[in-house]
C-alpha cells in the first residue's frame, strides 16, 4: 500500500504575498493543477489525506478530498522545515494508503533518505516540481520512492 507523497502546486512568490505565509493561497494555475491530481491520486484509492497546516497544502489537496468524501487532517510534521519529522510520520503509515501533502524544503529531506543509493543525476530526477507527486512503498524495513507521477502540463 503506497504513501502518495505531493509537492503543493503554485501558490505565487512568497516574497509577494503580504499577509502570514501559512496563509498563502494557490495561485490559479495552482488551483489547475490540483483539480489535475484527482484522477492521479483518486486511482490509489487512498483512505486518508493528510497536510501541512500551510493554506496551499490544505488547497493542493482539496479537491481530492471532497472527491473521494475524506477530511484532510493537519499535520504539523508535514509543515516547513520539518524533514525529520515527516519521515517518522511516513514510517508510522507504512502499511497505509494515503496521501500527505507538504513543501519542497521536507520533500528534499525525504529525498535525501528514500534515495539513499541513488546516483546525484537520479535523484536530480525524482525531486518534486509543485504538484508533483512521489509514490513511496515500505520494502522490509525501509521506504522507497517506486514512482515519480508528474503532471501533463496544460497548453
Amino acid at each position: 500500500m503506497p504513501l502518495l507523497v505531493v509537492r503543493h502546486a503554485r501558490a505565487g512568490r512568497r516574497s509577494a504575498y503580504t499577509g502570514d505565509d501559512l496563509e498563502r493561497p494557490l495561485s490559479t494555475r495552482g488551483r489547475e493543477q490540483a483539480e489535475r491530481l484527482v484522477p492521479l491520486l483518486a486511482a490509489y484509492r487512498p483512505r486518508r489525506v493528510l497536510s501541512s497546516p500551510a493554506l496551499r497544502c490544505f488547497e493542493t489537496v482539496r479537491p481530492l478530498a471532497d472527491s473521494l468524501e475524506l477530511p484532510i487532517e493537519s499535520v504539523g510534521e508535514l509543515g516547513e522545515g520539518n524533514g525529520t519529522a515527516a519521515l517518522a510520520l511516513l514510517g508510522r503509515m507504512a502499511g497505509e494508503t494515503a496521501v500527505l501533502c507538504t513543501h519542497r524544503d521536507v520533500a528534499t529531506d525525504l529525498l535525501d533518505v528514500l534515495a539513499h543509493g541513488a546516483s546525484a543525476k537520479a535523484r536530480h530526477r525524482l525531486r518534486l516540481l509543485k504538484g508533483e507527486v512521489w509514490v513511496v512503498q515500505s520494502t522490509g524495513s525501509s521506504l522507497e520512492i517506486v514512482e515519480h507521477l508528474h503532471q501533463i502540463p496544460r497548453r
